[in-house]
């Protein structure tokens, strides 16, 4: 049975020097797997963190809204601070998700066709129960956990890496990064993969304004916001091409890169994880000279064997 530690949510993931991706982008490639996380993801970490602080504050319950991994987080962080928690999913969340969430003890809630509207339901809720919102992306406090991830890198990595590569969907994985980065005093540029069809955040920086997606057309669901964050859009937007870059790969890609790690070191992530480990299998020119580099697994909670078969046979 899973269990949580009263006042712990996330934990130290482990960074893998990967020989066969090295091997194929001529540079030293290294993994995060934060697909280890309990609740199976890279949000744990922030999440975490906002609930903690929600708890400390005195919330005494939890609202959030989720197209799968941020409400399992939440949920998970909840329970590891004895919090009742109610999580808001569009209609497309996939049941386990809906089990898994039971299974943490938090109360479901079926709202809209995509996370935005589940999202608005969300803020209601909050409301009526006089709770804590925690949104999945668009918070400091999320943020601020998040950035641990860099202040693990720095202890793990044998030296500065030229590159961390990351994918996004809303940005908070993302400003965390550039935050952590920064606080640790690196100068490596921050990669940033989405799929086409959920590019919200590459699209509104070709633009110069945040552009609003009319839907989500790629598989990558757990990329899913039709708008990124309007803070993460201002600070990529001043950044340059040495600090950071966005790039665009098709679901095809993504589930290519999912279908590698898994065959090379028998590791199952979601398509949108498989977005930032396109950089390495596309060989993406932001990496040309690059001798070390750090790919962020940030995980997903719905992937299985199965699933990806089946993505695998549809978009092949």
């Amino acid at each position: 049975m899973t269990r949580s530690i009263a006042g712990l949510a996330h934990v130290e993931t482990p960074l893998i020097y990967s020989e066969p991706f090295s091997k194929h982008l001529g540079a030293e490639v290294y993994l995060k797997l934060d697909l280890l996380q309990p609740s199976g993801s890279f949000k744990l970490r922030g999440i975490g963190q906002t609930v903690k602080e929600a708890a400390e504050a005195g919330a005494k319950c939890i609202v959030s809204s989720s197209g799968g991994n941020a409400g399992l987080a939440a949920a998970y962080a909840a329970r590891s601070f004895a919090l009742p928690c109610t999580v808001v999913l569009p209609s497309s969340t996939p049941q386990s998700v809906q089990q898994r969430l039971a299974f943490y003890g938090a109360e479901v809630l079926v709202h809209g066709d995509v996370w935005d509207e589940a999202d608005r339901r969300a803020r209601v809720v909050v409301q009526e129960q006089k709770g804590a919102y925690v949104h999945p992306f668009d918070q400091p406090s999320t943020w601020k956990g998040h950035a641990t991830l860099v202040e693990e890198l720095k202890r793990q990595m044998p030296a500065e890496p030229d590159a961390i590569v990351t994918c996004v969907g809303g940005g908070g994985l993302l400003m965390g990064i550039l935050q952590g980065v920064e606080a640790v005093g690196w100068q490596c540029p921050v990669i940033a993969c989405e799929t086409l069809g959920a590019s919200c955040l590459h699209s509104s920086l070709q633009a110069q304004e945040l552009v609003t997606l009319p839907a989500i057309t790629s598989i990558a669901k757990s990329l899913g916001a039709l708008r990124p964050s309007k803070a993460v859009f201002e600070k990529c937007r001043q950044l340059g091409a040495d600090q950071f870059q966005s790039l665009v790969y098709s679901d095809q890609q993504a589930l290519k890169a999912c279908l590698s790690l898994a065959d090379e070191h028998r590791l199952l992530v979601e398509p949108a994880c498989g977005a930032a480990l396109c950089a390495v299998t596309q060989r993406a020119e932001a990496l040309q000279g690059a001798t070390r580099v750090v790919v962020e697994l940030c995980g997903g909670a719905v992937v299985t064997s199965a699933q990806l078969a089946e993505w695998a046979r549809h978009h092949s």
